[in-house]
């Protein structure tokens, strides 16, 4: 359950449900499994929960430090400092934020901040792109800072000149409009709009600075400047950012580079299948493209973008593949939001079939007519398949506040979040927990085998 909503939840706003509740719940969530369950709450950290959970995990567990034994906070702090090496710099920088909210700094805090910022490729950087950030963790957690580092967070203007050339160009910035295409996009943007230059010259000259996802984001506003600069391999992209972007483009214009998107979309999905390609046997899977797959103003099109992207993964992984949409025909890039969630029917052209696995990826609001979707698999597990000759797997890309977890379809059937469609292949592996299948002592050996390699692997790297 809690797993699920680490993996699916962001605490922001869904179709059903509001960004204040998704907080309290998932809030409680955490509260309630470190307080009855701390080491199976600290080996999440292992698993492949999303970046907002992970970083809760990581304060948690240092807030409640107190609580812990003293083996129980050996292995935490490998686990947190692992995680921390993992996770994009400003949500680390969220935590620290936090941690100074909260006033915790002992000293076991300050030795995991001061191992962290020690091991970031290149301060400079971080002194200009999180530079608040980065000055609010070195008082904090009274951190050593090298070189010029110190003095560009707390007195950038007394020197003439700085040594270092990305401190350097950061200075000459503030007066020289040149001067800001030498700096990382997020940093040349702010400047570039005190200076009053022009959005379609400001990206034709940053265009060469610009990392993978930025350029991903900008592809829409570059189009509408007319900048061709900004133009990228799409290949490249993760492939449920790409799926999002497909969907961002107004279908005619994706019928118009269909050759394009479903090429790229094929090439990310046989990336994210690695060497499980073709291993799945035959796989059919049912797809919710009802209206609440247009997920929320914050989260637009994202249930939507999970589906379609596990339509390719799917169709990477398996030898032979069936997509069924529950209103679209045809093309699946061509797919969009529209109409109620009737599951039930769809199962059933699907479960004719006779697959070897079948998918479902859908929020599990099945309402036309309700709980029919539920109705059919429990007929076809006790009566037509108690062998379970065909595995059935429900993907849900959304957390529901009410119930703590992502809403399930049928008790007999696996339920797990996913949030991005190139884990659901991992995901898969969990599911025998999600049914009650698997006992406690199971699960217990499952995550501590979790933990081992991902301790491994982590200090490996470092």
């Amino acid at each position: 359950m809690f797993v699920n909503a680490a993996i699916a939840a962001t605490a922001q706003r869904e179709f059903r449900a509001g960004a204040a509740a998704q907080r309290l719940s998932l809030g409680f969530l955490h509260e309630y499994v470190l307080g009855n369950y701390r080491d199976l709450y600290a080996a999440t950290l292992a698993l492949d929960v999303n970046d907002l959970n992970a970083a809760m995990v990581v304060t948690n567990l240092l807030r409640t430090a107190r609580e812990a034994s003293d083996e129980q906070r050996a292995v935490e702090g490998r686990l947190i400092a692992a995680r921390l090496r993992s996770l994009p710099p400003h949500r680390v920088y969220g935590v620290l934020r936090e941690l100074r909210r909260l006033g915790i700094n002992n000293r076991r805090t300050r030795v995991i901040v001061r191992d962290w910022v020690a091991a970031r490729p290149d301060p400079a950087f971080d002194a200009i792109k999180y530079r608040r950030s980065l000055s609010v963790a070195a008082r904090h957690a009274h951190l050593p800072l090298p070189g010029e580092v110190g003095t560009v967070l707390f007195d950038w203007r007394r020197p003439k000149r700085y040594e270092t050339p990305i401190l350097e160009a950061w200075r000459r910035a503030h007066y020289e409009q040149q001067a800001l295409y030498e700096l990382p996009y997020t940093v040349a943007e702010g400047l570039a709009a005190q200076h009053g230059i022009d959005r379609a010259r400001f990206l034709s000259g940053i265009a060469p600075k610009l990392t993978d996802g930025e350029r991903l984001r900008l592809q829409g506003s570059a189009a509408r400047h007319r900048v061709e600069a900004v133009a990228m391999d799409l290949a490249a992209a993760p492939l449920t950012r790409l799926a999002i972007y497909a969907l961002s483009l107004p279908r005619p214009e994706r019928a118009r580079r269909r050759d394009e998107l479903t090429g790229a979309l094929q090439a990310a999905a046989r990336r994210a299948a690695r060497r499980q390609a073709g291993t799945w046997g035959r796989v059919v899977a049912v797809l919710d493209d009802s209206y609440s797959a247009a997920g929320s103003g914050v989260k637009r099109r994202r249930p939507l973008a999970v589906a379609l992207a596990t339509y390719y993964l799917l169709e990477a992984l398996a030898a032979d593949f069936t997509g069924l949409w529950l209103h679209h025909r045809g093309d699946p890039l061509l797919v969009h939001p529209i109409g109620a969630t009737g599951l039930g029917v769809r199962i059933v052209d699907a479960l004719a079939l006779r697959p070897d696995r079948l998918v479902i990826v859908s929020d599990g609001w099945d309402n036309d007519p309700p709980w029919q979707a539920a109705e059919v698999l429990r007929v076809w597990r006790t009566r037509l398949d108690p062998h379970q000759a065909t595995s059935v797997v429900h993907l849900n890309p959304v957390y529901d506040a009410d119930t703590f977890d992502v809403r399930r379809l049928a008790a007999s059937v696996a339920t797990v979040g996913v949030r991005d469609a190139e884990d659901a292949a991992a995901l898969v592996e969990l599911a025998r927990f999600a049914t009650g299948s698997a006992g406690f002592d199971e699960l217990r050996r499952h995550l501590a085998d979790r933990v081992e390699r991902f301790l491994n692997t982590e200090e490996a790297v470092s």
